[in-house]
């Protein structure tokens, strides 16, 4: 069973940074790709970037130039730095991993605000 848990998230200021970090534990084979979604209240979750097990990044055009996700393999973990923040990027973000099946953490809230 793999789990997912995330942590970095919290309040900051419009202009500031964060990191959100996912560490994955369990027994995981046939990884696709791993990702960060958001979903803010009343919204639907959304991508905001993702990596797949040959390295390829996607971002959502609305973190672009913002965002960077990343991953340590070795440490089974994925990273999101996230600059630049405003307050539309308010939301809870989870951290996903593809392999058989959709795998989710339960989340970190991001709020921005002053």
């Amino acid at each position: 069973q793999v789990q997912l848990v995330e942590s970095g998230g919290g309040l900051v200021q419009p202009g500031g940074s964060l990191r959100l970090s996912c560490a994955a534990s369990g027994t995981i084979f046939s990884i696709q790709g791993m990702g960060w979604y958001r979903q803010a209240p009343g919204k639907q979750r959304e991508l905001v970037a993702s990596i797949t097990s040959g390295g390829r990044m996607n971002y959502a055009d609305s973190v672009k130039g913002r965002f960077t996700i990343s991953r340590d393999s070795a440490k089974k973990a994925l990273y999101l730095q996230m600059n630049s923040l405003k307050p539309e990027d308010t939301a809870v973000y989870y951290c996903h991993l593809a392999t058989t099946v959709d795998n989710w953490g339960q989340g970190t809230q991001v709020t921005v605000s002053s």
